[in-house]
């Protein structure tokens, strides 16, 4: 098997390092991940400067741009006929809304728009974090892989050391879906030695309660989340209600899936 690793920490993550050790144990590793953290990049590219690439190892690539950028330069350059995308190991979790703007998950989404299937894989951090735990997490899910379904991908996410352990003494995980893992909006300004207003953004985590079956739950009991994602973010619902709006002016054209 021909695995492309990738990440959003930086080609030198020990996330990053510990997983390719790891699955060089079962398949043949590849590695093109950032020149450094490029954390909550989400899905953007390097379309006006051109991307600086380092040979940094056998066959490990430090490149100047996004992790987006590192799967597609992997997929079309480096790593041709990958059989599997794997994106981490983050440093972080990423749950629930998380996703939108991870530079790990958009890694793992580019690869499924381009057909081939992908992981992205997260875990929680603080002191005594081992991403050993993670990496032969994820062998064994590669060990027992199947085919997903066109345009899918799974989002992984491993307890960290501040979780409480799992609920027996083998490691345990669950099939989740998105939770939501909502942060307290905030805008820190302030003024620089000139006088010019800057700006912080992004507030804390908002203490709220997640029901059993999503990600965020699964974690907090110390099992490790598996969520399967899909690419058509179509709200199938919303296809049935909007043709009664009335929009004066415009006549509604029926889709051909009507």
């Amino acid at each position: 098997m021909k695995l492309l690793l990738t990440n959003d920490d930086g080609v030198r993550a020990d996330g990053l390092s510990i997983l390719a050790s790891t699955l060089s144990e079962i398949a043949e590793v590849y590695v093109v991940a950032p020149d450094r953290e490029r954390s909550a990049t989400s899905h953007s590219f390097t379309l006006f400067d051109p991307l600086r690439v380092e040979k940094v190892g056998t066959r490990v690539w430090s490149v100047s741009g996004t992790p987006a950028d590192c799967a597609y330069l992997g997929l079309l350059e480096f790593c041709k006929g990958a059989d599997l995308v794997i994106s981490g190991i983050n440093h972080g979790y990423n749950l629930g809304g998380d996703i939108f703007y991870s530079g790990t998950v958009a890694a793992a989404v580019e690869a499924a728009v381009r057909g081939v299937p992908a992981i992205a894989m997260s875990m929680g951090v603080g002191r005594g974090a081992d991403f050993h735990r993670a990496a032969r997490f994820c062998r064994s899910l590669v060990t027992g892989w199947r085919p997903l379904p066109p345009r899918t991908l799974l989002s992984v996410n491993v307890p960290g050391p501040k979780e409480p352990p799992p609920p027996s003494d083998q490691p345990a995980y669950q099939i989740t879906r998105l939770g939501e893992r909502m942060y307290r909006d905030h805008v820190d300004s302030r003024t620089d030695p000139r006088g010019n207003t800057y700006y912080w953004i992004g507030g804390p985590l908002a203490t709220a309660s997640e029901p059993p079956g999503t990600d965020v739950h699964a974690v907090h009991q110390g099992l490790i989340a598996v969520t399967p994602l899909g690419l058509d973010l179509t709200h199938r619902e919303l296809l049935g209600t909007l043709p009664s709006w009335d929009v004066p002016g415009f006549s509604l054209i029926p889709s051909a899936s009507e």
